[in-house]
């Protein structure tokens, strides 16, 4: 007697799960409660950064309310964020209470960008 065994159709893993991004952004967001000073030191103690970097920074949140202090992948963006909500607070300002804000977010590559913009071409 002859035994025919069927396979059940699988779907493949890129096609069950979200893609996930490889790189993030961490964005430190703007408050009217920290120095220009503050941002630049922790720049320098956070990410090693010069203090012209730094400086660029501060501007950059103060102007635009946000700033991109980095990007990197996921597990590294978290701690770079986490150490920036520990940094505590500044002693320049009387009524600043604690530490700036900062997220991090997906980094959109222009390959990634092509590839949904071609996908949703052929939708």
């Amino acid at each position: 007697m002859t035994q025919t065994i069927t396979n059940p159709e699988t779907e493949s893993s890129t096609d069950s799960k979200p893609k996930q991004p490889w790189l993030w952004r961490v964005v430190l967001l703007d408050d009217d409660h920290h120095t220009y000073e503050y941002v630049i030191a922790m720049m320098k103690t956070v990410f090693g950064y010069e203090p012209e970097k730094g400086f660029l920074i501060a501007q950059t949140v103060d102007r635009f309310g946000r700033a991109v202090c980095t990007t990197t992948h996921k597990e590294h963006a978290e701690l770079k964020r986490d150490q920036i909500h520990a940094f505590g607070r500044d002693p320049l300002m009387a009524e600043c209470k604690g530490s700036m804000t900062a997220v991090i977010e997906p980094a959109v590559h222009e390959d990634d960008e092509a590839e949904d913009r071609s996908r949703d071409a052929s939708a």
